[in-house]
């Protein structure tokens, strides 16, 4: 066992030109920081799950994993949604702009408003684009823009590229995110009053 134990010794120092120790070292620090990584994009319980390929939902025709259920209803929107928000203008809107944690975080494309609490890390405070939560932001991902003076629902003066960009973002937060409520200019009165 001795013999077997010292030529792979010799070897990693041959090959690597590293001690053992700093060998064995590195590649346990390589695991911890790959853990890390992966535990960043992936809920700690599904973690440590089986492959996908033994999660599969035998009872429904269209398999699906275990991680697509649990976060995604049938129609593909995130699930944990929303309330309903109905009509509301822009002021309205800014009060869901993450200001408040216990309101929803909304965004409005095209006059949808979308609930995007499920993505708090992307839309919150601090988040890369907390700028377009409670706000109409069609004209800024149409030029794929940060700049303030975009984040609007102006579409005047957008060609037909940069309005099939506003169409690909659109499908996706259709698929992503739950539509509860509509951007209008002013609140309609009851008939009554």
């Amino acid at each position: 066992m001795e013999g077997i134990y010292g030529a792979v010794m010799e070897e990693i120092w041959r090959y690597t030109g590293l001690s053992p120790t700093a060998f064995f070292t590195i590649a346990g620090m390589m695991v911890v920081v790959y853990r890390i990584v992966t535990g960043m994009f992936v809920d700690p319980e599904d973690f440590n799950q089986p492959p996908v390929a033994a999660t599969i939902n035998t009872v429904d025709p269209i398999s699906k994993s275990n991680f697509v259920n649990k976060y995604f209803n049938s129609t593909g929107a995130a699930r944990g949604s929303s309330v309903q928000m109905g009509d509301m203008t822009e002021e309205q809107l800014r009060e869901y702009g993450g200001s408040d944690p216990n309101k929803p975080l909304l965004i409005a494309i095209r006059a949808q408003i979308y609930d995007v609490s499920s993505s708090r890390n992307f839309y919150g405070p601090g988040g890369p684009y907390a700028m377009f939560a409670g706000r109409e932001v069609s004209r800024a991902l149409a030029l794929l823009s940060f700049k303030p003076q975009d984040i609007n629902g102006n579409l005047e003066g957008l060609g037909p590229d940069e309005l099939g960009i506003l169409q690909d973002w659109e499908e996706k937060f259709i698929e992503k995110y739950d539509k509860v409520g509509r951007l209008v200019t002013e609140l309609r009165m009851n008939s009554d009053e």
